[in-house]
């Protein structure tokens, strides 16, 4: 037997002993010294490393729109078990759907699969392609259902939550109006720009077949657009010039037949922009020969006419369409519907969540994108803490250097106000010290403080929690300075910590969200939850 083979067979037999937890051996070889040390345990005895590590928090995401992205984007994964389930296994650029429907972009060019997306994250992030059913906020549990049909398996599935991030968009909102659904077409996601592409040839290339007549040819080339928000006014800009710059040379004998009509239930189109802008829309598809009938609402729709009605004179009239996009806002999904009825809002369009972005009445559940709004916390409610943070001494009043002090980190927590000093054209921040005749004052008293601030709450607006209005994510916060004004009773970290901060002050932290900016882009919320 070899020296070698002694040691290994000795260190089997003390390794399968379970009694023998160290042995020395001792002895000289060819007039050299060998020690040689064995410490075993057995299996029952080791302890287990993965028993030691602490679970990490299962954090949900329902959806892969802007939000949604958004919040996987500035999230840590590494720190937490991150699963998100969405039927759509892609991020898309909807701003550009519009240009999809008419190929002026290729669909390829404006997706990005999420799978993609993740995988450049820091952690590990599992993702089901299925849709949530239903949300069980008492059991901290989601019900998932596959849109994959005709292969083996069953395709419903349940997950558990530490934390659900609810950012699963809205549906299209066609008023309960008959026929809708049957034969529009909606512009909410590729899927529905490809159809749209596709039935704009068909009507052309219908139109053109030797066996219709003339009034056949003018109903198959007769697209309406119901609408007149920012969708739909780019589908029709889209439309004519897909028309006019491209098809008309496919197929000349028709060029003169072809018709687009927009149809809007208010005065004018773009009505949620300037005046101007509206003004500008309706003048240029005066020029290019779109047809815009304001103060229009559709009664009904079937496969050969739409039936509207004019508001002003009551007039009922029917006519012809080949194509009919509907693009008349959003309305709430049935599971958030159904959610909403379980936590109690019941009578809302959307899901309530406080500036922190967490659902009002629902524990460890937040809600971002189309599917929620935000309620802004009004200065007045905290302003006792914000007097006492900014009196620093103690004195009961202010002088105008404290107040100056602590007035960024007022905007910032308290967005309403940048809003008010801009719409007021307010620069000099002592304008709002002076008394109720205009006069000048050094210092103030709470009451004094009180009426400075008391008109900037008259400015709040209660915005939904879209991309649109995510602007900068965590990495972007890195004062350690700035004051959060807290109320009392509520246990929120917020702005007072420091993001490159130390490891006990990570310990603190549960789960992280994007900043979000309220009140037309001006000012910042910002969202932090804690342990």
């Amino acid at each position: 037997m070899t020296i070698a083979s002694f040691f290994i067979r000795a260190s089997k037999a003390i390794n399968n002993h379970p009694f023998c937890s160290g042995l020395l051996l001792l002895c000289t070889v060819s007039g050299g010294g060998v020690v040689a040390l064995s410490e075993s345990q057995s299996e029952a005895q080791r302890p287990n490393i993965e028993d030691h590590q602490p679970r990490k928090k299962k954090v949900v995401v329902l959806g892969t729109g802007w939000a949604a992205t958004s919040f996987l984007k500035g999230l840590d994964a590494s720190l937490y078990d991150v699963q998100v389930v969405s039927p759509r296994n892609y991020f898309a650029f909807t701003p550009l759907l519009p240009s999809v429907t008419c190929g002026t972009v290729e669909a390829r060019s404006v997706v990005e699969p999420i799978r993609n997306i993740i995988k450049k994250s820091k952690g590990e992030i599992k993702f089901w392609e299925a849709e949530c059913v239903k949300i069980n906020a008492a059991d901290k549990k989601v019900f998932c259902r596959s849109n994959i049909e005709n292969l083996v398996g069953s395709g419903d599935f349940s997950l558990d939550y530490d934390f659900l991030v609810v950012s699963v968009g809205a549906q299209v909102n066609t008023f309960n109006t008959p026929g809708v659904k049957e034969n529009c077409h909606f512009l909410k996601n590729v899927e529905d720009a490809q159809k749209i592409r596709l039935c704009v040839i068909d009507c052309l290339e219908k139109a053109v077949l030797p066996s219709q007549s003339e009034e056949e040819q003018r109903s198959n080339l007769h697209f309406v657009i119901v609408g007149g928000g920012p969708t739909g006014v780019e589908f029709a800009a889209e439309l004519h010039d897909y028309i006019q710059e491209d098809l008309i040379n496919l197929y000349p004998t028709v060029k003169d037949k072809v018709k687009i009509t927009l149809i809007q239930s208010g005065d004018h189109i773009l009505n949620m922009f300037d005046e101007r802008i509206s003004s500008f829309a309706e003048q240029k598809f005066r020029r290019d020969g779109i047809e815009v009938q304001t103060g229009c609402r559709v009664l009904s729709v079937n496969d050969k006419e739409i039936t509207m009605k004019a508001k002003s004179t009551g007039a009922v009239s029917s006519v012809p369409h080949g194509l009919i996009i509907w693009s008349t806002g959003i309305s709430t999904l049935p599971v958030i519907r159904d959610f909403m009825e379980e936590i109690g809002q019941v009578k809302r369009h959307v899901l309530a969540t406080d500036e922190w972005l967490r659902v009002q009445g629902c524990k460890d559940v937040f809600a971002i994108g189309d599917c929620s709004s935000i309620n802004q916390r009004k200065i007045m409610d905290d302003i006792l803490d914000i007097f006492k943070a900014a009196d620093k001494n103690n004195s009961g009043t202010l002088t105008v250097e404290e107040f100056a002090e602590v007035m960024d980190d007022i905007i910032l927590r308290y967005p309403q106000v940048e809003y008010y000093l801009q719409k007021n054209h307010i620069l000099d921040l002592r304008v709002l010290w002076n008394d109720p005749e205009g006069n000048e004052r050094k210092e103030i008293d709470i009451e004094g403080f009180k009426r400075a601030l008391s008109f900037a709450d008259s400015q709040v607006k209660t915005l939904p929690a879209t991309a649109q209005t995510i602007q900068k994510d965590l990495d972007d916060f890195q004062d350690p300075d700035i004051i959060c004004f807290v109320p009392s009773g509520i246990n929120i970290l917020g702005n007072l910590l420091h993001w490159a901060g130390s490891k006990q002050q990570q310990n603190f932290l549960e789960i992280g969200f994007p900043l979000v900016t309220a009140l037309n882009g001006f000012g910042i919320l910002y969202m932090q939850a804690n342990k």
